[in-house]
């Protein structure tokens, strides 16, 4: 932890996020979320077990970044 309480994060960590939070990130819905995975336009989440997954985060944004590379 550091000095704040928070945990930093270092460069080589994983962070994983839940659905809600890739969903906020992207502004898409959980539906548009599954239905882009399944055509092969999304990253793929990683399985926790049971029926929970989570993406990595550093994934997510690299899709966000390709989204507004490629509107240029």
């Amino acid at each position: 932890m550091n000095h704040s309480g928070q945990s930093a994060m270092l460069p080589n960590e994983i962070r994983l996020i839940r659905l809600p939070a890739v969903c906020e990130l992207t502004g898409l819905s959980r539906a548009s979320v599954y239905s882009y995975i399944s055509s092969g336009m999304f990253t793929r989440p990683a399985s926790l077990g049971g029926r929970a997954v989570a993406w990595v985060h550093s994934e997510v944004q690299e899709w966000i970044a390709g989204r507004i590379a490629a509107r240029k």
